[in-house]
């Protein structure tokens, strides 16, 4: 599945709660997640990372659809490399 097909699959699945949410909340809930994978990643097994990586993937397209962000879009500024130096690896 592609980003922007992901996109589109939560905002059918979530989307209408999460704008009845609002902006502000849904980031809430995004930043939470956040520190769920943080103790994911220190503390937790495989299992528990791809669920919290996928709990992030999820929240971070809800609040990019809330805010009109297309997240291929914002994918693609990085399509060529770094989008300061233009490298890849990066060289900044």
């Amino acid at each position: 599945m592609d980003i922007g097909e992901f996109q589109r699959l939560m905002a059918a699945t979530y989307g209408e709660r999460d704008r009845a949410r609002g902006l502000d909340a849904s980031f809430g809930w995004f930043v939470e997640e956040v520190g769920e994978l943080s103790r994911a990643l220190r503390r937790g097994d495989d299992e528990d990372r791809l669920r919290e990586f996928g709990d992030v993937l999820a929240w971070l397209a809800s609040i990019a659809e809330q805010a009109a962000i297309d997240l291929t879009a914002a994918a693609d500024r990085y399509r060529d490399g770094c989008p300061t130096c233009g490298q890849r690896p990066c060289t900044c």
